[in-house]
């Protein structure tokens, strides 16, 4: 009976789907276990061999703890909505919902393939109504709340707008805008309802508000940050601008130190941690008022060093700073328009990073020293940001590198002044002095001769009594923008009145996305939202309808932008939870047996970004009551990339021929480019002739080839001038890394980027040069799971990503490295069956195989409860190697040898503990428990030496006495034949490891 893959993992994938194996319960007596991978995009490309490594590793784990006794929730669903599915939309005219169902029908094919324990009845879609409509409804909780400080959590609206109605804003302590203008309880109680809207607005946790965004014109939407890598669009790769528009932005800020704080109780390796710290950047000083001479306004400066107050010798704005366009002089005015114009093109990362390049403009105006009432000039620069601290700097050239920097640059100027040194015995004659440790400060009126400590302190107070400061922690982090100028994302469910917002009531969701004919903005800019005929909604019959029935009474215009990709992301492990109820989120009782995310597997790269926004919707929720826990992700592991091995051919364009005896030194192209095997440079004369022959014959000189072609090939020197690697389709290259150019030439990428090319074989042979790469198309590496599961079967696959080495490491693909995998499965199989069937009896099992069984329990055990899936895989086959020499074919051993195989390759494990009579599946088994005594030792294999020198090995039980091994060891026949007739003077015995005859 032979090993049939394809076969096993048809018939057990059916056999889980039809009996709904992994279906959890959310109200079992046994302890709960929730296990999840971060939410999948549906790409029309399907899944690569790279995808499916750390949802196989999540999966052992699910399948372990079945085994372990526990209930497991281990969902999958999509994160359906996104800019891809808009982008092809835009290209073909195709609905992004027709392709966004066909990809996530072929993901599900792909995944199914793989023989995940998925509970699929709890699948869910960010794009579909039922889902997004609670998506909604979160965001109108948003709305409705504000932070309040006192509490430290976010609190219903109404709480705050009782306390406006009878206290006033005086002492209320929130998370809001900047520009709060006091009011008392008469004020508001007077003001008009649109008034206090206006208010609210600076308050709620959601807001509308004109942000500096970073708008990408070729994409006609914002990105995030997170969405642009050197300065253009993550994708499609199209520049970004700075620009201002009103959104809608969510007050992430008011987490910023739980977020902080939270880290602490959260299992989640250092360098993730790092990154978020990092991000939410949390910094203590004092925040400074320096008044501008000739202007009323003052310019806001938060510092970490209030104590170089005294060597402030200029200020630098960010270019977008709000002040600027007041304060520029008529002179200045068209320098620092063209140096904004400029900077609007640079991404803020962009800015951060690039610490060499030093620009600025002097603005021509000057603000005053809060102490000594000098004049400051005031500039722009663009390592200044808008969007951290006030997006001004208090520049301190002799602390700050970058100020000496910009100052040096600058030096001589109009409108630079002399850089101050306040630090005592500290030379700045070369570079600024910016740490905080053992500076005496001087040159600085009451602060000289304090250290740092004791000059912040002071500062402040003095800053005080001026009124012009006071101390203050800040953090980098910034709201989150929640606009997208896109189509494919969920709608606002939002109306406006006299151009304030106003929320759907949470009944008539969900606000179901339009149909629209164009998917690009409106040709007046609109988001694409604006093409929709049918998108204004009626506050009498609470229904959208037709835009013409506007009238700004009972029929409002809805909100045109969606929101962004991160929106249904940020909350779907507690949809999991309760999948299919339509009238909440999840119910409080399966919110408090699931609570949290037990595992979570995902990549590093959203640190930033979807990790950062979960936990702050689930603070949030909980804040509200909704959430259980504070913390959505208890364990979480960053899986690493499988690289491609991409194939790549040298390709020759152009190349130069010398020739003395006719007097050439040219450079031709090649009117039919040549390709080289990578071991060309391998060559003998008569491979070295055929080239340069097939060189001359290339050039589109017809008269110099003709010439060429009557002179002897070694009075020609030819040298590629032109040349570059080029990536070929990894599919058309075999194990031997040869490229099958017959079949290659068969292919679109053959078409559109070496038609007319020559081949250069050696040994009618044409070798690609390996390198290892990230994954992609682009690179035509990608490897499809599909094919591996075709030819070695799904438990191959799986088997083989876990053996490449930890999860948390990238490593390279090697196809070649399968067949191993494969050979030992067949080799287990060969344990239970030969050509005519079963072959396992009820004998008693050798205490060999006992002991190879219990070293494999522990061995699995130990490392799937460390997340060392590779060594397992190891031990699976040394185990199985030990069992097949000693010819074991026991059911003692080979039953629960398919339990502990199970959670890694468990299509062959369900099919042999079938064969073996049992009728249930293994899925829920209990996992088998490692018997220490197995593997204590009852005997050793010694050594037997003569004068040191090792003759025989002899296996001896260990509780013998040294008196006894010697006894045993002088009436062997082998010990007889060595001493030959002599008595050794010494007999040398370390019971467990030695015995040694000397003389």
């Amino acid at each position: 009976m032979k090993y049939n893959p394809n076969e096993i993992d048809a018939k057990w994938q059916k056999h889980w789907a039809n009996n709904q194996t992994f279906a959890a319960s959310n109200t079992s007596d046994k302890p709960k276990y929730y296990v999840l991978d971060m939410f999948p995009y549906p790409s029309g490309a399907g899944l690569h061999v790279g995808h499916p490594l750390g949802y196989i590793a999540s999966d052992i784990v699910a399948r372990f703890k079945r085994h372990k006794g526990f209930n497991v929730l281990h969902p999958q669903g999509y994160d359906s909505f996104g800019l891809p599915a808009e982008q092809y939309a835009i290209q073909t005219g195709q609905h992004p919902d027709k392709t966004t169902k066909e990809n996530i029908a072929r993901y599900r094919e792909q995944l199914d393939k793989i023989g995940f324990s998925f509970d699929w009845s709890r699948e869910v879609r960010t794009s579909n109504a039922d889902y997004y409509k609670h998506t909604q409804w979160i965001f109108i909780q948003l709305f409705n709340s504000w932070y309040n400080k006192s509490t430290d959590k976010a609190e219903d609206i109404s709480t705050l707008i009782f306390t406006f109605s009878t206290q006033g804003n005086a002492n209320v302590n929130a998370v809001c805008d900047d520009n709060i203008v006091p009011f008392s309880a008469q004020d508001w109680n007077n003001f008009s309802s649109d008034e206090q809207q206006k208010i609210l607005l600076q308050y709620r946790l959601t807001y509308l508000a004109e942000t500096e965004v970073n708008w990408c014109p070729g994409l006609g939407t914002v990105l995030a940050n997170d969405e642009i890598v050197n300065g253009v669009s993550e994708r499609g790769g199209h520049p970004v601008i700075r620009k201002k528009m009103t959104q809608w932005s969510m007050r992430i800020s008011a987490y910023a130190e739980r977020l902080l704080q939270g880290l602490n109780d959260i299992d989640w390796s250092e360098s993730i941690k790092e990154s978020q710290r990092n991000w939410i950047g949390k910094s203590v000083g004092a925040m400074v008022s320096f008044n501008l001479k000739e202007h009323k306004e003052v310019i806001e400066v938060f510092t970490t060093r209030p104590d170089t107050i005294f060597g402030v010798t200029f200020m630098t704005l960010a270019p977008e700073h709000e002040l600027v366009s007041k304060i520029t002089t008529s002179e200045q005015k068209a320098a620092v328009e063209a140096y904004i114009e400029k900077t609007a093109k640079r991404s803020e990362r962009e800015r951060m990073a690039d610490v060499k390049t030093i620009s600025g403009v002097f603005t021509g105006a000057y603000a005053e020293h809060p102490f000594t009432k000098e004049a400051i000039p005031v500039w722009i620069g663009d390592y200044v940001l808008a969007g951290y601290g006030t997006g001004a700097v208090m520049a301190v050239p002799c602390g700050d590198e970058r100020d000496y920097a910009f100052a040096n640059f600058f030096k001589g100027q109009s409108g630079m002044s002399e850089i101050k040194n306040i630090f005592e015995n500290v030379d700045i004659s070369t570079e600024a002095y910016g740490s905080k440790d053992n500076v005496i400060i001087a040159n600085s009126d009451f602060l000289n001769g304090l250290n740092y400590k004791e000059a912040t302190k002071k500062v402040i107070a003095e800053l005080e009594i001026l009124n012009q400061g006071q101390g203050k922690t800040n953090y980098r982090l910034r709201d989150a923008v929640f606009s997208r100028q896109r189509y494919w994302g969920e709608p606002f469910p939002v109306y406006y009145v006299n151009g304030l917002p106003q929320m759907i009531d949470a009944k008539h969701l969900p606000i179901a996305l339009p149909e629209v004919e164009k998917y690009l903005p409106t040709e007046d800019g609109q988001p694409p939202l604006g093409n929709a005929t049918v998108w204004a909604w009626n506050t009498k019959t609470n229904q959208v309808v037709n835009n013409d029935l506007i009238d700004n009474e009972t029929i409002h215009p809805l909100e045109l932008n969606t929101m962004p990709g991160w929106a249904g992301s940020s909350w779907y492990w507690m949809r999991y939870m309760d999948a299919h109820n339509e009238n909440e989120f999840a119910s409080k009782e399966a919110l408090k047996y699931w609570e949290s995310v037990d595992l979570y597997i995902g990549g590093s790269e959203h640190a930033t970004g979807h990790l950062l926004y979960s936990r702050f919707w689930n603070k949030f929720l909980k804040d509200r009551g909704y959430a259980p826990t504070e913390e959505p992700f208890k364990k979480l592991i960053n899986q690493g990339m499988i690289l491609g091995m991409s194939a790549l051919v040298k390709k020759v364009t152009e190349i130069l021929i010398s020739c003395p005896k006719i007097g050439l030194h040219n450079i031709f192209k090649l009117s039919n480019p040549v390709c080289l095997s990578d071991d060309y440079y391998v060559v003998n004369s008569e491979t070295d002739y055929n080239l340069r022959k097939l060189y001359i014959n290339s050039i589109d000189d017809e008269k110099t080839k003709k010439v060429l072609n009557g002179i002897e090939i070694g009075e020609i020197e030819i040298k590629e001038i032109t040349s570059s690697p080029l990536h070929v389709d990894v599919n058309y290259v075999n194990s031997s890394d040869e490229l099958l150019i017959e079949e290659f030439e068969k292919s679109t990428l053959y078409n559109s980027n070496f038609e007319n090319t020559t081949f250069f074989k050696i040994n009618e042979k044409f070798k690609v040069n390996r390198e290892v790469e990230k994954m992609s198309k682009s690179k035509y590496n990608v490897v499809s799971p599909d094919d591996i599961c075709n030819e070695y079967g799904a438990d191959t696959l799986r088997l083989y990503e876990m053996f490449l080495g930890p999860l948390e490491q990238s490593k390279p693909w090697n196809t070649a490295g399968i067949t191993g995998v494969f050979g030992f499965l067949k080799k287990l199989w060969r344990l239970y069956f030969d050509d005519n069937g079963l072959i396992v009896t009820n004998n008693e099992p050798s205490k060999e195989s006992l002991k190879s069984l219990h070293k494999t329990i522990k061995k699995v055990t130990e490392d799937i409860e460390n997340f060392s899936f590779n060594t397992s895989v190891s031990q699976f086959m040394i185990c199985v190697n030990e069992l097949g020499a000693q010819n074991c074919h026991e059911r003692a051993i080979l039953e629960p040898l398919a339990i502990i195989l199970s959670p890694y390759a468990p299509h062959i494990a369900e099919e042999l503990w079938s064969q073996l009579g049992n009728s249930e599946s293994i899925a829920t088994v209990a996992f088998p428990i490692c018997e220490e005594k197995y593997l204590v030792e009852s005997d050793k294999e010694y050594p037997v030496s003569f004068n040191g020198k090792m003759k025989f090995t002899i296996n001896l039980p260990l509780d013998l006495t040294p008196a006894q091994i010697e006894e045993i060891i002088m009436k062997d026949e082998r010990t007889i034949k060595q001493l030959d007739g002599n008595t050794p003077k010494k007999v040398i015995i370390v019971p467990g490891k030695v015995i040694n005859l000397v003389g």
